[in-house]
């Protein structure tokens, strides 16, 4: 069954881009954390890996763990934190330190954890695509709590295999949330407390997988199963900037480092284009515009 041809009528300005790593077929990368120095810190899904590629190219495993891997997020300094299912198939969620994994908490309560943005400098937040919720991790007292679960954080059809609320990003005092399978682009205002107020529908009809946003606030966001690379300016005017030919088939993930956006990528496997899966890769856009720090305002 053909996609809605959502983007059919975007317009098009392609970004140069540049493939800085390419994977063998059938890699899934799903997510991507990128250090002040240039490191890039990448989720192999199916394999359970997180594989580090440094600034100079060379690809290294930085971890292996038992299970899948999905989200990834850069606490500080040679610690991460990560999630995703293990070996029988339960949700969990690991610290990272130094290659090793010092902490691994299991979750039997979550469905499919993804997505993991800050939303201070003690706690995190992690998407849980099927059960249509968003948990939050202190990274001090350890403790995962259910922040915030919604319908319009849920799939419209719980037999799709397509992710609801997939992405999550704060910017200012609102955190922004991609529901993928219902093509949505969600905000939620943020209190004093940080705690989210009543979730809005900010943008109907567009597939948005992982995204983030520049320092004037324009989003950027990978499209996957459209194979492209979209901006959505604040006027919520949405422009093509890569597609399959700049070689983010099947993108799923984003990140800033300066004024480049870095897009990971899994070749097409969930959707094949008519040539069949291609080889997963990082692919660099020169954007020329800076993104927006994680934690900005506060």
């Amino acid at each position: 069954m053909p996609l809605p041809a959502i983007y059919a009528d975007m317009p098009v300005a392609l970004l140069p881009a540049q493939s800085m790593a390419t994977f063998p077929v059938n890699t899934f990368l799903e997510n991507l954390a990128i250090l002040p120095s240039g490191d890039i810190y990448l989720t192999n899904h199916e394999v359970g890996a997180v594989v580090q590629l440094d600034p100079d190219g060379n690809l290294t495993t930085y971890a292996q763990l038992s299970g899948k891997v999905s989200g990834i997020a850069w606490i500080e300094p040679n610690q991460f934190l990560v999630n995703g299912w293990n070996a029988e198939g339960v949700p969990f969620v690991a610290v990272l330190a130094d290659g090793a994994v010092p902490y691994l908490q299991t979750l039997p309560e979550a469905q499919f954890l993804n997505g993991i943005t800050p939303l201070s400098s003690r706690s995190y937040l992690m998407a849980d695509a099927y059960r249509g919720a968003i948990w939050s991790f202190d990274v001090t007292t350890k403790a995962v709590e259910l922040w915030l679960e919604h319908p319009l954080l849920a799939r419209s059809d719980e037999t799709s295999t397509f992710p609801a609320v997939n992405g999550l990003k704060r910017f200012g005092n609102r955190l922004y949330a991609s529901n993928t399978q219902r093509l949505l682009l969600l905000q939620m205002p943020l209190d004093e407390r940080l705690k989210p107020q009543e979730p809005e529908i900010l943008i109907e009809g567009t597939n948005l997988d992982d995204f983030a946003f520049d320092v004037h606030g324009n989003l950027y966001g990978a499209t996957h199963v459209y194979n492209s690379v979209i901006r959505i300016d604040r006027d919520r005017r949405t422009t093509i900037i890569a597609q399959a030919e700049q070689g983010v088939t099947g993108c799923t993930a984003v990140a800033f480092h300066g004024t480049d956006l870095y897009v990971v990528n899994n070749g097409g496997m969930f959707l094949p284009p008519a040539t069949g899966v291609e080889p997963a890769q990082v692919v660099r856009l020169a954007v020329g515009v800076s993104g927006a720090p994680l934690l900005s305002q506060g």
